[in-house]
């Protein structure tokens, strides 16, 4: 055998030593292409391996398509709730195009309305996105983890 664990499966195209989960449900991504680029994600679910329709590791996500604006003391209760709303996405990446963060949000989110299947139904979709733009919105207000409910800045 070679200089590497002889039992650990070879995989082409790579140093062939496998990796940890990286891909985890919970770890909050950065979406590098499509028009969500640029955006914070959260994993729900993860398919590393594959699977028929889609042959490469992929996983659900949960992101911010539009981040909520500043909001000042100043402000009225009215303007503030309006500048506080947020515009969620939810889609299936391929995970070469999400880049792991150190950061983990925990969304306890309804496992029916979130499978590939019901995804693809614009009612159960629709259903998906408002219950995540509550949860969102509600995660938003507890100042708990502010990084993730700002844009990207480099």
């Amino acid at each position: 055998s070679s200089g590497i664990n002889a039992e650990l499966p070879l995989r082409p195209g790579t140093n062939n030593l496998r990796m940890g989960r990286i891909v985890k449900p919970g770890k909050v991504v950065l979406v590098l292409n499509g028009r969500n680029a640029g955006r914070k994600a959260v994993i729900i679910k993860s398919q590393e391996e594959g699977s028929g329709e889609r042959p490469y590791g992929h996983a659900l996500v949960i992101g911010i398509s539009r981040y909520p604006k500043k909001v000042t003391k100043s402000m009225g209760k009215k303007k503030q709730n309006k500048r506080s709303k947020i515009k969620p996405f939810v889609k299936v990446y391929n995970c070469n195009h999400l880049q792991p963060t150190r950061y983990q949000l925990d969304l306890s989110v309804d496992k029916e309305l979130f499978n590939k299947n019901s995804i693809k139904d614009p009612a159960q979709k629709r259903k998906a996105l408002s219950q995540v733009k509550e949860k969102l919105e509600e995660k938003y207000k507890t100042a708990k983890s502010r990084w993730f409910f700002q844009k990207l800045r480099i």
